[in-house]
């Protein structure tokens, strides 16, 4: 059965392990008929949870949406560290020297803020024209430079030694795995990942995302469109300003159009509507003419 025409925004997909988050948006093109699909950060095949995919016009959004904090549950194996700091690697070393339930609650805490922190040789940074993962699975190892990352949270959930469960809160570009080794190198036991389930993306939850399982059955009843988050909303920290007609379409056409004096901060960003809908994402300029907004991102309606 033929889908009808779908709109552009964010569908939230629920991961399921043993799969790449690129198979994730094969099946989603496949199954919704839609070219235009990406998604927001990748999850390793073993992890799980929400996957947020842009579709159509969306795709224009990843930039702003990116830089979203991202929340994790996490579980990390105390007293075993890997090559690659999760399950699918080799251990390297071992410990049955584990610390008490009331160390690893200090030890965490002492994450919180900002972190630098060094990039895993398994990863799909370049170092040279080449993924570090393909030098690490030769047996190489190249120095990486350290990264600064922010833990705005990191709650101990659960002590079953040698299993520790934790949720965090963090900014973009930041390695949960490592996070897991780090924690365990501090705790003098060493460690590594064996569970990560991703619980947000900025505002959007997992309990609102549609596990893949059941795509194709709802595509199928023709209710896909309900689950899709239209464009205008897809941008929650973005202030929302509405123009006319006139303004729109000259937006459309790449032009700056003057801006209501109504607060908006000079370089602020704003979510341009017109009749609800997103038409451009703008920023704030100021000139001898007064405030005007220029767009950075401008939007059509179909997919």
């Amino acid at each position: 059965m033929a889908l009808p025409s779908l709109p552009s925004g964010l569908l939230l997909i629920d991961k399921p392990a043993g799969i790449t988050s690129f198979e994730v948006v094969r099946r989603v093109r496949r199954v919704l008929k839609i070219r235009k699909v990406g998604h927001l950060g990748t999850l390793d095949p073993f992890a799980t949870g929400l996957l947020p995919l842009c579709l159509g016009e969306a795709t224009k959004l990843t930039p702003f949406l990116m830089e979203e904090p991202k929340t994790y549950r996490a579980t990390l194996k105390l007293g075993e560290e890997t090559d690659t700091q999760d399950l699918t690697g080799e251990i390297v070393t071992q410990s049955d020297q584990l610390p008490a339930a009331a160390e690893i609650y200090r030890v965490a805490g002492t994450f919180v803020g900002e972190l630098m922190q060094v990039p895993p040789m398994y990863s799909a940074l370049h170092h040279q024209g080449e993924r570090l993962y393909k030098l690490a699975r030769r047996g190489e190892t190249v120095a990486r430079e350290p990264r600064k990352v922010v833990i705005h949270e990191l709650e101990v959930q659960e002590v079953a030694l040698p299993l520790v469960t934790i949720r965090v809160s963090c900014s973009k570009g930041t390695y949960i795995r490592t996070l897991a080794a780090d924690l365990g190198a501090a705790l003098g036991c060493g460690a590594h990942l064996t569970a990560l389930r991703r619980l947000a993306v900025g505002s959007f939850q997992l309990e609102t995302a549609l596990p893949l399982a059941a795509l194709e059955e709802i595509a199928r009843r023709q209710e896909i469109r309900g689950k899709i988050i239209p464009l205008a909303d897809c941008l929650p920290r973005l202030r929302p300003l509405e123009v006319g007609p006139g303004e729109a379409q000259r937006l459309k056409q790449g032009q700056a159009v003057s801006s209501p004096e109504n607060g908006l901060g000079e370089e602020e960003q704003v979510k341009v509507l017109a009749g609800g809908e997103l038409i451009a994402v703008a920023t704030v300029r100021r000139d001898s003419q007064g405030s005007r907004l220029a767009p950075s991102r401008v939007f059509s309606r179909a997919i």
